[in-house]
């Protein structure tokens, strides 16, 4: 029944992260040509000072989520209401806060931006911007952290890719028929509300919670640490876009953002892996099954360095290709960038390797232990970033996000191999080995592929022929030195395709 739930809820947040890619490519060009680039830096600038909102989902959504595996295991439901109801009182107090946070920003955000655009024009951009957000990541976020602790998170990626599908489709129609940017992300809010409406009724069919039950001792007892946690996370991430916003001009925020688009794309699918390993991690941490613990745990860093390499190695190749096809005809920025590329791409890439020791940090529920690492990765990032800015401009910012990212690496592989299920070195050593042996291999195989005319049907060949190259290095070189994994992983597919 794990291994199913995991690989439905892993296959369906799949689809999400590849709906929500093909949808973020289509919005942004679309408004890049129809408004151009300083708009679209506007939005994606608006948009990065926005995502603090996000923090309601993954700081005291990450302490919640992690707080329901123990009673969904044993069926209680009372605790369950009670960490439900705690959630919601934490979420209305911190809605307070974001109120003045987004009225602050409505006054002095059109400040810091060029001066060609009135304050009206952005102040009511952002209104309606942080409406579409605040339903996006608030209403509806405690039933939606319920059914993905207790590994339905199939029900809430299915609601997801409805809304998404709809509000693209809508959004396109209104601008090809000549409608203002604030008409478009307005019709954005109203779709979103769709999304907490279904979640409800599900959650009332299928389970039993009392959402106005009292309790005497607060059951989140970690949630500041989780809400602090997270906000250095969301610092760390969306450190570049404020310092290019503040230091630079929006255009960099652009070309920025046309980059981030792909590597926000990827982030997002491994994402879709997290959600499906987490909740069957911390079921496992929780009934202190240390065996099976470790070797789901071992399976799972093999299984997502493998695939990071694969996904970013193709990127590092593609990425430029890809720019310049979806950026042809826009002219009013150099949107050519080959070395901030190369240095982006190697952060993030170091970024998602960090993902099984993440999530094994997140089962567990080590928020206030690792909260201070968390701050100190994100303030190198601004520190970095702010010096580099000045200097060498987008590089500047992607070297200060680089730099950070390698560091956090480093801590979280140390903190779980010393404080939680000690997951020996040596094996971590040998997995970043055989990375590096894979990207020089697949790099070097690859490099001298080129596209043979601006399409998006010659890149696409390209696209093939990258991901054909890099498949055949890395499996050829896990099966040299990780033939068991190989062995496994087929199995696995083999007795899931003859199930179905």
């Amino acid at each position: 029944m794990r291994q199913k739930k995991l690989i439905l809820n892993t296959s369906m947040s799949l689809i999400l992260q590849l709906v929500t890619i093909i949808c973020g490519f289509i919005l942004p060009k679309m408004i890049m040509t129809t408004y151009g680039s300083n708009v679209n830096g506007m939005i994606s600038s608006i948009a990065q000072f926005l995502s603090v909102i996000t923090f309601l989902e993954f700081g005291i959504g990450a302490v919640i989520q992690a707080s329901l595996y123990k009673p969904l295991a044993n069926h209680d439901n009372k605790t369950i209401s009670e960490i439900l109801s705690s959630g919601s009182k934490f979420f209305r107090n911190i809605a307070t806060i974001l109120f003045i946070y987004v009225v602050f920003l409505t006054v002095f955000y059109p400040l810091l931006i060029d001066k060609d655009y009135k304050w009206i024009y952005s102040a009511s951009l952002i209104l309606i911007m942080s409406v579409s957000t605040f339903v996006q990541y608030y209403f509806g976020i405690i039933d939606g952290l319920l059914i993905s602790a207790d590994q339905r998170g199939y029900i809430q990626y299915f609601i997801l890719i409805l809304t998404l599908i709809l509000n693209t489709m809508v959004c396109v129609i209104l601008m090809l028929c000549g409608a203002s940017i604030h008409l478009v992300k307005g019709v954005t809010a109203l779709i979103y509300l769709l999304r907490p409406f279904f979640l409800r009724r599900y959650i009332n069919k299928h389970y039993t919670i009392n959402r106005k039950i009292s309790y005497k001792k607060e059951p989140l007892v970690q949630k500041w640490n989780g809400t602090m946690q997270h906000i250095a996370y969301m610092i760390l991430n969306s450190t570049d876009i404020v310092v290019l916003t503040l230091f630079s001009t929006l255009a960099n925020v652009s070309v920025y953002s046309a980059y981030n688009l792909v590597i926000a794309g990827l982030k997002q699918l491994f994402v879709s892996l997290d959600s499906g390993f987490r909740p069957l991690i911390g079921e496992l941490w929780v009934r202190q099954n240390t065996l099976e613990l470790n070797r789901i745990f071992g399976y799972m860093e093999w299984f997502f360095h493998t695939v990071t390499i694969f996904v970013f190695g193709c990127t590092s190749v593609l990425m430029i290709p890809f720019v310049t096809v979806y950026t042809n005809g826009i002219t009013d920025a150099d949107y050519i960038q080959p070395m901030f590329s190369i240095i982006l791409t190697i952060a993030y890439m170091a970024n998602t390797l960090s993902s099984p020791y993440w999530i094994m940090i997140l089962a567990a529920g080590h928020f206030k232990e690792t909260q201070w690492k968390f701050l100190l990765s994100a303030l190198l990032n601004i520190t970095v970033s702010v010096l580099a800015v000045y200097h060498w401009g987008l590089i500047g910012v992607a070297v200060g996000t680089l730099i950070a990212m390698i560091y956090q690496d480093i801590w979280m592989i140390h903190y779980v191999s010393n404080h939680l299920n000690h997951w020996p070195l040596r094996y971590v050593i040998k997995q970043f080995l055989i990375d590096f042996i894979s990207l020089g291999i697949g790099t070097l195989c690859s490099h001298s592929l080129k596209l043979s005319n601006n399409s998006y049907i010659s890149w696409f060949v390209m696209a093939i022929k990258t991901a054909s190259i890099w498949t055949v290095a890395i499996i050829a070189i896990n099966i040299l030195f990780c033939p068991n994994k190989v062995v496994w992983i087929l199995k696995q597919l083999k007795k899931y395709l003859y199930k179905n």
